[in-house]
C-alpha cells in the first residue's frame, strides 16, 4: 500500500494514510492519458461557426437578366456565392465536436492521472480546510504554507468559506470529488484532497 502524510492548514503532519494501490498506483499509459484530454478539450468547444449558403440567403429566385443579347456576362439568381451578398459556397456550419469515450477509459485516466501526483509528491492530503471566515487573504496564507502555485482542491462536500474565499485566486479551481477528472488533475500542478474525500474517491474509482 502507498503512504502518504496527512497535514493541517499551517502543513503539520497529523498522521498517515494508506492509499489504495489500485487507485494511486498503477502503470501510467500516456496514450490513454492524450485520448481522454482530448477528449474533455474537443467536448467544450462550441462548434457554432455558421454561414449562410445560396438556399438559405434571401433574395429573388428569377434570372437577374437574359441569357443574351445584353452583352454582359450570363447570370442566375443574385444569391449565387460570386455575388455580393449572396450565399458562402462551403462554409462552416454547426457541429459537435464530441467524442464519445467509454466510462471505463474515463476511470483508468484519472487513476493515472492520480498516480502521477503521487509519483511526483504532488498529492497532499488534508485533515480538513475549513478556513475561519470568507477571506482570500487566509486562502492565499494556507497555499503559502505549502509554497505551491497552480492547485487543484477537492472537496468531499460543499464548502462555501473556501469556494469563496478562493474564487478570486486565478492560479487555484475548487471542485468536489463528483467533478474529479483527468483533464484538471493533469492541467494543475499540485493536488490538494480532504481526506474525507479519499475515500469517496477510491469508491468511485474502483474497476
Amino acid at each position: 500500500m502507498t503512504t502518504v502524510d496527512v497535514y493541517n492548514l499551517q502543513k503539520e503532519k497529523i498522521s498517515d494514510l494508506e492509499l489504495n494501490d489500485n487507485i494511486f498506483n498503477v502503470p501510467v499509459k500516456k496514450h490513454v492519458l492524450h485520448q481522454v484530454v482530448l477528449a474533455q478539450l474537443a467536448g467544450k468547444r462550441s462548434g457554432s461557426a455558421a454561414t449562410k449558403g445560396r438556399s438559405e440567403v434571401k433574395s429573388s429566385g428569377s434570372k437577374l437578366w437574359r441569357q443574351k443579347g445584353t452583352g454582359r456576362a450570363r447570370a442566375g439568381v443574385a444569391s449565387s456565392p460570386t455575388r455580393r451578398g449572396g450565399g458562402v459556397a462551403f462554409g462552416p456550419s454547426p457541429r459537435n465536436y464530441t467524442q464519445r469515450t467509454p466510462k471505463k477509459v474515463r476511470k483508468a485516466a484519472v487513476r493515472m492521472a492520480l498516480t502521477d501526483k503521487v509519483r511526483n509528491q504532488q498529492l497532499f492530503v488534508l485533515e480538513d480546510f475549513n478556513l475561519p471566515e470568507i477571506k482570500t487573504k487566509g486562502f492565499v496564507e494556507v497555499m503559502d504554507a505549502f509554497a505551491v502555485k497552480k492547485a487543484l482542491i477537492v472537496t468531499d462536500e460543499k464548502n462555501e468559506k473556501l469556494e469563496k474565499s478562493s474564487r478570486n485566486v486565478p492560479w487555484t479551481k475548487v471542485m468536489r470529488y463528483e467533478g474529479l477528472n483527468a483533464y484538471d488533475i493533469l492541467k494543475f500542478d499540485y493536488l490538494f484532497v480532504v481526506k474525507p474525500a479519499i475515500e469517496k474517491i477510491e469508491e468511485a474509482l474502483v474497476a
